[in-house]
Formats: C-alpha cells, structure tokens, sequence
C-alpha cells in the first residue's frame, strides 16, 4: 500500500496518507484545516535489504566462532 505525503496548500501543515488500492486525489484532505487543495511531495524511498526478520539468536553456533557467512552486522 503506497503512503504519500502532502502539503495543504491553505494551511501549509504536511501530512501522509495511506492510498489502500490507488491515489483517489477527491478521498485527500487535510487532517488540521479540512481543505481539498493540496500538494504531493517527493518521499523518501524505502530500502528492503531482503533479510528476514529473525533474530542473531535464532542462528546457528558456528563452530569456529565466526559470524557463520559474515552476517554479524546485519541482525
């Protein structure tokens, strides 16, 4: 589900909004002043490294004591 940013450009406070299946541009408006008119910003990307979400204690001892592979940093 893409979030996007936006400006008000009546009362110029910055806001996101979660688009659930696509940007409806009539469904913004702006959570302080109410207002329709508005500005999508640029955001910032967001960065998967493709690593799951288990823990450095979910792994395996190595038996030579080693990061097993060269992970250590990554968990």
């Amino acid at each position: 589900m893409p979030m996007y940013d936006y400006r008000c450009a009546e009362c110029r406070k910055t806001y996101d909004v979660l688009h659930k299946t696509r940007e409806v541009l009539a469904d913004v408006v702006c959570p302080s002043c109410g207002s329709p008119n508005h500005k999508r910003l640029m955001s910032a990307a967001s960065v998967s490294t493709g690593h799951s979400s288990s823990s450095a204690s979910d792994a395996p001892p190595c038996a030579t004591g080693d990061c097993c592979g060269g992970a250590c940093g990554l968990n």
